[in-house]
């Protein structure tokens, strides 16, 4: 690991915002492809999943998201559960930052693509009674659309589907379903 990742990393639980937001950008863009350092900076970021600042929370569950692809060990395969979690965060929108980073770990391999959509898939099921329930969904919708384009893998596009028919309120069904159609990139 280069000295100025290793900074990165240390910045994003730093108390200063601009600092921290910094490191953020920087290794977000950073692991958008296979890195070397994906090891040695994966169990801290596993550790600050349950950091006491939301902020952290949402960074590290990011950053993790993207480092499947730097996962030949299969890491991901047992810590998902635990970003799985944060989508229940007490903080709607650490919870929601993971959400939407979720299915940037489908495209690590077969294994993790499947225990995404069957996560995904659950948490659609599960949420009902949450007070964001929606936007949820919506989320959920999404990350299946962008994994469905990035892989080509139809199964996923006929799950979103299914799920999209569970929905009971046919306004959101219809809002849902339009995700689905779309070609626009990633939301």
């Amino acid at each position: 690991m280069d000295d100025q990742t290793r900074i990165h990393l240390a910045n994003i639980t730093v108390a200063d915002r601009g600092l921290q937001n910094q490191a953020f950008s920087a290794l977000l863009a950073a692991s958008e492809q296979p890195v070397d350092w994906a090891y040695a900076a994966w169990d801290d970021l596993r550790a600050d999943l349950a950091d006491p600042d939301n902020h952290v929370r949402a960074i590290a569950a990011q950053i993790l998201c993207n480092l499947a692809r730097s996962d030949p060990e299969g890491r991901m395969l047992k810590d998902f559960p635990a970003l799985l979690a944060v989508t229940h965060d007490e903080r709607f929108v650490t919870a929601r930052h993971c959400l939407q980073a979720l299915w940037k770990i489908g495209l690590a391999g077969d294994r993790q693509r499947e225990m995404v959509v069957a996560g995904l898939a659950g948490r659609f099921a599960g949420c009902a009674a949450e007070k964001n329930c929606t936007l949820i969904r919506y989320d959920i919708i999404v990350d299946l659309k962008n994994l469905y384009y990035q892989t080509g893998d139809e199964a996923i596009r006929q799950k979103a589907l299914e799920l999209i028919e569970t929905e009971p309120d046919l306004k959101y069904r219809k809002k849902y379903a339009g995700v689905c159609k779309s070609r626009k990139g990633n939301a």
